[in-house]
């Protein structure tokens, strides 16, 4: 399976000019399944009132785009729901199959939690026979959330996550995809958002055992996920059974 990730220069509160600047760098790329970051059509903006989708926008721009491509596509978007906002990580089929999951961890030192509501669940999709966690940004910093129990291949982290503390991002990455033998990709921003925070180019995919597979070119970040090899990797190293046996309430 072929996954690319678009490192996305998000343009500040703007939906159309996101959306146009989105089909324009995918245009000729062919994947099986394309990652937008965190937010990807407003930038990661607390005005959740102003920027929130109230009829979906976002979700309706990855069905269009996922019919067009013959591919999935993930990324999250702010939205409302009755009088709720949710951080939204939208999986998208091209059959308009619609999988979502809500931000578990909310990032209280930007005031998130104070304007989102929680997700409850933690949620995996399967596509081409891979089991994909989703998560957003913040997610990462909390492996028991992440803990693979068996039941999925590879995680999906989409995220805005500033230069500044860039370095925790790229070990954690790698640290989820040693600790749960799994595929993780994660796929950051890059550009500067509306509250003068820049993000440098920091989307990486790691295989099992740490190794960086992902491949660069301009604003795309790309790899191969082969099942086959990780079942292998897998069974000839069985940490996993080991684990500790605990449940999240």
């Amino acid at each position: 399976m072929k996954i690319i990730g678009l490192n996305q220069d998000i343009i500040w509160k703007n939906k159309i000019e996101n959306f146009q600047l989105i089909e324009k760098q995918l245009q000729n790329q062919e994947a099986d399944l394309f990652l937008l970051p965190e937010m990807f059509s407003t930038g990661f903006c607390m005005d959740a009132a102003e920027v929130s989708d109230k009829n979906e926008e976002s979700l309706e721009f990855l069905k269009k785009i996922s019919k067009e491509k013959n591919a999935a596509f993930s990324g999250s978007a702010s939205i409302k729901v009755d009088d709720q906002f949710f951080n939204r990580m939208y999986f998208v089929k091209p059959d308009s199959e619609v999988t979502f999951y809500d931000k578990r961890h909310l990032f209280s030192f930007s005031g998130e939690d104070k304007i989102y509501t929680p997700g409850k669940e933690r949620v995996i999709v399967e596509y081409f026979g891979i089991r994909f966690l989703l998560q957003v940004c913040y997610d990462l910093r909390f492996p028991v959330f992440a803990r693979n129990n068996d039941d999925y291949d590879a995680i999906l982290y989409v995220a805005n996550w500033p230069e500044k503390r860039v370095g925790a991002w790229e070990h954690l990455l790698k640290s989820r995809a040693i600790e749960n033998l799994s595929y993780v990709f994660g796929l950051n921003r890059i550009g500067t958002d509306g509250n003068n925070l820049f993000y440098q180019e920091s989307s990486h995919c790691f295989f099992a055992d740490g190794k960086e597979i992902s491949q660069k070119k301009g604003n795309l970040v790309s790899a191969e996920l082969n099942l086959e090899e990780l079942k292998d990797f897998r069974n000839h190293f069985q940490f996993l059974n080991d684990r500790d046996i605990f449940e999240i309430k």
